[in-house]
């Protein structure tokens, strides 16, 4: 795992760039909030390939665990990838109410998260 730098309003944003899954557990997910914490960054960009299923079957509560670590921590968040597979009510609900505000988001690719800021 590396972070890109980017920057926006002269405020940093870490895109994560990362081959594999890096979030299978709460705990896993909470361990790269600090590390993106403690390294100056208060938006962060992960790929959705970073994620395991898991995070996406709302009924294991992994994605509300995680993201209301992000949230306590205001750390705001945008997963981007593809998300045309997950067809559920559910999680078809959670991404578009998540995209109503500002804390975390679910976009299509890299220029659109970065706008997000």
């Amino acid at each position: 795992m590396e972070f890109i730098t980017h920057t926006k309003d002269n405020s940093p944003i870490a895109e994560i760039v990362a081959g594999s899954i890096l979030i299978s557990t709460t705990e896993e997910g909470t361990d790269l909030l600090g590390t993106i914490y403690y390294s100056g960054f208060d938006k962060v960009i992960l790929p959705a390939t970073c994620l395991t299923n898991d995070f996406f079957d709302l009924k294991t509560g992994v994605a509300g665990e995680i993201l209301q670590k992000f949230s306590n921590y205001r750390v705001r968040l945008a997963i981007i990838g593809d998300f045309s597979s997950y067809t559920g009510k559910s999680i078809r609900d959670f991404i578009y109410e998540s995209n109503s505000g500002k804390q975390v988001n679910f976009l299509t690719d890299l220029e659109s998260a970065l706008q997000s800021f």
